[in-house]
């Protein structure tokens, strides 16, 4: 084991060594860093101070984190770590092959329950007390890593802001929620060990991260999707009060991902169901401990699903679906943190919430890129745009069109076919709710710079604003297209993100009901005032909050 990870930390540092003439200074004594439990080693690739797969928790399957052993010596970082067990085939996946989405191929690392690490990019070692942005990946609550994908490499980021980037990976879907609770004592804090994983990595960084040149009083949450409903869950968990003083929600702060969580009750029926297609009787519950997680995974998606028939459980996306969630057990995470008003337990953590303009609404496009590439809206003529809106909208095609460029009036008429309602109303609601704390400030923004590659087809989607907030235009070239206007947005959103995690202010004004204020992220960003309030209320006329 000690040998193949020396040959994988060698072949790391070599692949860096090969990309954009990159400078590593790896060796005896350098990047050597103490640590709860020890001394860490990383490496220093073009002046950032860089370690991987650092161990934060560890764990038995189904039980809450603990702290890591001690260890004798010097620790490697310099591999990323494992990552939790989930479905990698890609079967059915709806979304088009990797070098487009978002932008290379991505790792597929080592599994398993254990996979309580993370990873740090810093530009020193001393006591600078720099602000600390921590990372959580995408993938809903039931797949993904901190390190899967390239564009999540915090180095430039860390570079361009002076500030500590940090990326987590924990345990997810049925490894992170299968509540056994039912079972004993033993059992009793079974579920929600994603959230106890997060809540661990927290505070291994709150007792650390000063000897990475970082600020523990200066912490900021962002992450994407899954990492966004991630982040809302912990701002309503009492255990997660003060870890983190500030949060950034990108493209996930809906109903169904983050916001409605999964109650107690229903998880634990999810659980009889499973154990019940794997033949486990409830005397017998230590079996599960041993179940393949392939094997296990089979059982559980097919409770998931008589669940959601049974109960009629429909997600967002108006399918009948329940997937795995938080739950909300009236102790460690008492109430849904943002549903019908904002978890007072982040009245004081400031927040930046936004979406992307056409967030999923494009997928059909990008699932037929051989064919949309020469047959997308920029190749349409106005004829055909309008039989297309008035078959989508019928006879609401000309109020939302009219709508939609008076909200975006430097996009075509087309666009007004794929505006997406879902995640941008969601940002709305969660933007409004906690504006009515009159805490912290709230700010709100909207993604709408679309990539020209392959003729432009897939607009602003889903994931499409992450090499900007990254800086990671040049890991990203198939997504973006590379290029000065690219680089210079993604100059601007990434160092709002900065100056947030630095001062609380991105540069924008504050959201307040009144004044609707919102940022638009194109090649010249601008502020908004209730830009597409009518547009939405024309879209989702039912939606309130």
């Amino acid at each position: 084991m000690k040998r193949r990870n020396f040959v994988y930390a060698a072949l790391i540092v070599m692949a860096y060594a090969a990309c954009a003439c990159a400078e590593i200074l790896a060796g005896p004594g350098i990047a050597v860093v103490d640590v709860e439990g020890g001394k860490l080693q990383g490496y220093i690739r073009n002046g950032i101070y860089t370690y991987h797969g650092v161990p934060y928790a560890v764990t038995e399957r189904f039980m809450p984190p603990t702290k890591v052993p001690a260890w004798e010596g010097i620790r490697l970082a310099l591999t990323y770590g494992t990552m939790s067990p989930q479905d990698t085939s890609r079967e059915g996946d709806i979304f088009p092959p990797h070098y487009f989405w978002p932008h290379w191929e991505p790792r597929i690392l080592a599994q398993s329950y254990n996979c309580q690490n993370l990873n740090i990019w810093t530009p020193a070692l001393d006591d600078a007390k720099r602000p600390v942005m921590v990372w959580l990946h995408g993938g809903g609550h039931m797949m993904g890593a901190a390190t899967v994908e390239d564009v999540y490499d915090g180095e430039n980021l860390s570079r361009k802001g002076d500030v500590v980037v940090v990326s987590v990976n924990h345990r997810l879907n049925l490894e992170g929620f299968l509540n056994l609770s039912a079972y004993g004592k033993k059992y009793k804090d079974s579920f929600n060990q994603s959230i106890r994983d997060l809540v661990a990595a927290l505070e291994w960084i709150r007792d650390n991260i000063a000897n990475f040149g970082g600020d523990p009083a200066n912490v900021t949450l962002f992450g994407q999707s899954g990492g966004a409903a991630k982040i809302i869950t912990l701002m309503g968990t009492p255990s997660a009060k003060g870890l983190f003083h500030k949060a950034i929600l990108q493209s996930g702060a809906t109903e169904d991902s983050g916001m409605t969580l999964t109650p107690g009750e229903t998880s634990r029926y999810v659980t009889e169901l499973t154990l019940k297609n794997l033949g486990i009787a409830p005397e017998e519950i230590d079996k599960i401990i041993d179940v393949p997680y392939a094997e296990l995974a089979a059982a559980s998606n097919k409770a998931l699903a008589q669940v959601a028939e049974e109960r009629n459980i429909i997600n967002a996306l108006g399918a009948r679906s329940l997937m795995w969630c938080p739950v909300v057990d009236g102790e460690f995470i008492p109430e849904n943190p943002a549903e019908t008003k904002f978890t007072d337990l982040a009245k004081d953590v400031p927040i930046i919430v936004g979406s992307c303009l056409n967030e999923w609404v494009s997928m059909p496009l990008l699932a037929d890129m051989v064919n949309t590439q020469s047959d997308n809206k920029n190749f349409w003529d106005d004829a055909k745009v309008g039989e297309m809106l008035t078959a989508k909208y019928g006879d609401k095609s000309g109020a939302i069109t009219d709508a939609f460029l008076k909200a975006y009036p430097y996009k075509k008429k087309a666009d007004a076919l794929y505006v997406d309602s879902w995640l941008r109303t969601r940002a709305k609601k969660v933007a409004a709710l906690k504006a009515d704390q009159q805490g912290a400030p709230v700010y709100s923004y909207v993604f709408t710079w679309e990539t020209p590659i392959m003729g432009g087809y897939a607009l602003a989607y889903h994931c499409s604003e992450l090499p900007f907030v990254f800086n990671n235009i040049a890991l990203s070239e198939m997504a973006t297209g590379g290029g000065e206007k690219a680089q210079a947005l993604a100059d601007k959103m990434s160092q709002a993100w900065i100056d947030f995690a630095r001062t609380g202010n991105p540069g924008w004004e504050a959201y307040t009901r009144g004044n609707g204020a919102t940022m638009l992220f194109d090649d010249e960003p601008i502020t908004t005032y209730h830009h597409d309030d009518v547009l939405m209320n024309i879209l989702v006329p039912d939606y309130t909050y």
